[in-house]
């Protein structure tokens, strides 16, 4: 379908302006819907309002980015390391995924300069903030441009360079320490239950272990070894315990 001249300068002039431009040097692409991009950086603590009157968020967004960098991640792993096993994938995908990096991967492509929040929030003091906002703009990523582009978004940004992927392989924080001492702050036991054990073909042990505190199951790991199921399981539940706070309070009331 032929363009109207007319119509096609005032594109052209409307992607010159902001908030276009500021997005689209995050992007690499000029978005189509600058809406959802608007909504992807927007805290909870300065919501935008809706014509109907509702307060919106990037936390709809979060959720779905969450589960799509998941997938990009894992399609890509999978083909990048060919005879690594389950278990050291896991192990990477955690440590890429995890809210460390992805505050940091926030800021190194520019999107922590575009986030919306509430002026008494320092954004230094809340960091989490930041890989939240990532995961929602992946999720804006997907449903403005599709799975594809989404994809070679991730992978450019994140993927792309060999030496921050062997670091990535590399990192074995210690979790289950960090985990504990959290536990032990606010005075919760901390236990771990191997609930599956699985031996393939080659004779490959693949471990799952839950994490139990208090005497709530909290989630599972997987790994090669007891011991990396234990720090995978260990590095989701931190991971929990810093996004969502329904699971500190399920924790709180069970203490009680």
């Amino acid at each position: 379908m032929k363009i109207n001249p007319l119509n096609k300068l005032r594109l052209l002039m409307k992607y010159r302006q902001e908030p276009f431009l500021s997005f689209k040097k995050v992007l690499g692409f000029f978005p189509n819907n600058i809406e959802i991009y608007q909504l992807a950086v927007r805290h909870r603590s300065a919501p935008l309002k809706s014509k109907s009157g509702d307060l919106l968020n990037n936390e709809r967004l979060e959720y779905l980015g969450d589960s799509v960098l998941n997938s990009i991640i894992s399609d890509f792993l999978y083909h990048h390391f060919p005879e690594a096993n389950e278990g050291f994938l896991t192990h990477v995908r955690a440590n890429i995924v995890k809210r460390d990096s992805l505050n940091k991967i926030c800021r190194q492509i520019g999107l922590s300069e575009l986030i919306v929040v509430d002026k008494q929030i320092n954004l230094n003091e809340n960091s989490n903030i930041l890989g939240n906002a990532f995961e929602a703009f992946v999720g804006a990523v997907y449903i403005d441009a599709g799975y594809k582009k989404c994809a070679d978004f991730i992978r450019n940004k994140i993927l792309s360079s060999k030496k921050l992927l062997q670091t990535f392989a590399e990192d074995n924080g210690n979790y289950k320490s960090e985990l504990l001492e959290w536990c032990q702050q606010f005075h919760f036991t901390l236990d771990y239950r191997l609930i599956h054990e699985k031996v393939d073909r080659h004779n490959r042990h693949t471990f799952t272990s839950q994490v139990v505190i208090g005497d709530i199951p909290v989630c599972s790991g997987k790994g090669s070894t007891k011991k990396e199921s234990q720090q995978h399981a260990s590095s989701k539940a931190l991971k929990m315990i810093k996004d969502k706070d329904v699971l500190i309070e399920n924790l709180m009331s069970g203490a009680g």
